[in-house]
């Protein structure tokens, strides 16, 4: 069974445009796991445009499921994370002004990098995955610097659904059988929603988990957010 993992930033987004604590995070995200999530997901970035660093010090005490934290691995994020020792560090290579990830590591030009940061990362307890495009040149790569998975980065997937989804997919699936005998766990996040996402799992079904924030959110406006992980876990299933 694939796991899912909401990504919580965009609630944090919505509390810092007033001030005050509504919606409280620490909340949604014990709902979010009572309705259902397998995982919560922050990325904490420098400017603490949604998520605060005080916010991951809330969360890990009492979440009760995996907590994922995403960032850029520099001096404050590695500080985060031995502070914190969450179940997952995902390693993304955005730059600090970035909107949102846009882009996988370059697991060849950064390749030693790389193996220092997750080498360190282990060393703490944490189990690694490296944000990554489905291009087959950077997953041996990826493999040499020890991390414990690789996360497909979904946007051009999802771009090109409905234009073609047999084409969209085809370079996803190509990866994840590398991946897979590589010996490397497989996780997928961005742009995934509730038109995109059971497809993704039927073609690859050995997917270990998929982060999902932006979309799920707007459909919780809509649906709920108790309902609306249900359906997200539903295209999950099988």
């Amino acid at each position: 069974m694939t796991k899912l993992s909401v990504n919580i930033n965009k609630i944090a987004t919505l509390r810092n445009a007033r001030g005050g604590n509504n919606p409280d995070v620490v909340k949604v995200a014990l709902d979010c796991e009572r309705f259902g999530a397998e995982g919560i997901t922050v990325h904490p970035r420098p400017d603490e445009r949604h998520i605060r660093f005080q916010d991951v010090l809330d969360l890990s005490p009492v979440l009760n499921t995996e907590f994922n934290i995403e960032g850029y691995p520099d001096k404050r994020f590695m500080e985060i994370i031995r502070k914190v020792k969450p179940a997952q560090a995902t390693l993304v290579p955005d730059p600090p002004n970035a909107i949102t990830s846009n882009s996988g590591w370059d697991t060849i030009t950064h390749q030693e990098m790389l193996k220092d940061i997750v080498a360190e990362l282990k060393e703490i307890g944490t189990r690694v995955s490296i944000f990554i495009n489905p291009e087959a040149k950077y997953f041996e790569p990826a493999k040499s610097t020890g991390t414990d998975r690789v996360e497909l980065y979904t946007e051009p997937y999802a771009s090109n659904y409905s234009i073609n989804r047999e084409w969209a997919i085809k370079p996803y699936v190509e990866v994840a059988h590398i991946a897979r005998e590589l010996g490397l766990g497989l996780n997928a996040g961005h742009d995934l929603d509730l038109h995109n996402l059971k497809y993704l799992k039927s073609c690859i079904p050995f997917l270990d988990e998929v982060s999902i924030g932006h979309a799920l959110v707007c459909d919780a406006l809509y649906y709920g957010l108790e309902n609306t992980i249900q359906m997200y876990r539903r295209q999950l299933e099988g």
